[in-house]
């Protein structure tokens, strides 16, 4: 049986729905160690070894969030072969949509000419792409949605305090897509997520909008986390919930093809393929390395790099594991899309500055 066919006939509980496409974008802008060192005191080398991180790619001002989601949408839709007009509803995770309300979703949903879906925003921070895809997921299944499209993307970029040793060499921005809806076969399994509001502290914005307004002398919030705390925790306690996902799946590591967590930290991927005992035949997303964190968007990036360069099987079980500033938790085994025609690479150029990009971030 050839490698194809094996992916294809493990079996998996789970809802008769499924990952049909996916697309991303990267922006135009790589950001080097040695130009991040340029405003700290630290190196190449000690950055690699502490992240995994040697390049990560950050937003020209006409990149916006809006900009980004919706070219990732797009190449998402082309990718299932589903036009805008059957998608039931466009669900986004941010956490660097710096406008309040409206929605994200509604904007993107204008914007790729989806008429009249349902549309919100979800903020689960880096464990934004697992939540959606299990709210995705279940909508189909409900037939609330014929289609759902979720989208995760983050410019943060714009939240990064440059000059924070600990920070400011770990985040990179972009976008990643995928159209969920109805399968012949179980694809997507049921979701183990959880949070724990006593860690909210650990990743947190440093200062409220309405600190702004309060004192105007108030530093621009940034993004601040105690970087100790949060190894510590997700050495812990992330073992258990893949092993939940995975349980909750049907599925043993055996019958894994690939392993595609959040890249937060390679130390940390390290950390959960020897806990896991993961075999020597399953693939392991380390996009970090180019990529750096993009929060929720890093789980898609990964995923079309390793199904585009033949690291990850088309129609393979893949289990997904994701945390988050709450903290928050998510995880599933799904079964992989089919390949896209390449791996994320980045835009050869900003788009051109429009009138709007002034007021959509």
């Amino acid at each position: 049986m050839s490698t194809s066919s094996t992916a294809a006939a493990a079996t998996l509980r789970g809802a008769a729905t499924g990952v049909l496409g996916l697309g991303t974008y990267l922006p135009s802008r790589p950001v080097t160690n040695a130009m991040i060192c340029e405003r700290i005191d630290s190196s190449d080398e000690w950055i690699r070894s502490r992240s995994g991180i040697r390049l990560r790619h950050w937003a020209d001002p006409s990149e916006t969030v809006e900009f980004m989601a919706a070219t990732a949408a797009e190449r998402a839709l082309e990718s299932a072969g589903i036009t805008a007009d059957q998608v039931g509803c466009v669900v986004v995770s941010t956490v660097s949509h710096l406008h309040q309300f409206p929605s994200l979703a509604a904007g993107v949903a204008d914007r790729i000419g989806a008429p009249a879906p349902g549309a919100f925003d979800i903020s689960a921070g880096c464990a934004g792409f697992c939540y959606g895809l299990a709210l995705a997921s279940d909508m189909v299944a409900a037939k609330s949605a014929s289609y759902v499209l979720l989208i995760a993307v983050e410019r943060l970029s714009e939240l990064t305090d440059t000059r924070d040793k600990g920070t400011a060499f770990l985040f990179g921005d972009g976008a990643g897509a995928v159209v969920v809806g109805p399968s012949g076969q179980a694809g997507i399994g049921p979701v183990a997520w959880g949070s724990d509001g006593s860690q909210k502290d650990t990743i947190r914005q440093s200062a409220s909008w309405s600190a702004l307004r309060d004192a105007p002398d108030t530093p621009w919030p940034r993004i601040t986390m105690n970087g100790r705390e949060v190894f510590r925790w997700a050495a812990y306690h992330l073992g258990p919930v893949a092993e939940r996902a995975l349980e909750r799946a049907g599925v043993s590591t055996d019958a894994l093809d690939s392993f595609i967590p959040h890249q937060a930290n390679a130390r940390i991927t390290d950390q959960l393929v020897s806990e896991l005992k993961l075999p020597d035949h399953v693939s392991v997303a380390r996009s970090i390395e180019t990529h750096g964190n993009t929060s929720a968007a890093s789980i898609p990036l990964a995923m079309q790099e390793m199904l585009a360069t033949g690291a990850a099987t088309p129609g393979g079980l893949a289990l997904l594991l994701s945390f988050g500033t709450g903290l928050v938790w998510a995880g599933q085994v799904i079964r992989l899309p089919s390949a896209p025609v390449t791996a994320p690479v980045p835009a050869a150029a900003p788009p051109e500055p429009t009138d709007d990009t002034r007021h959509v971030r």
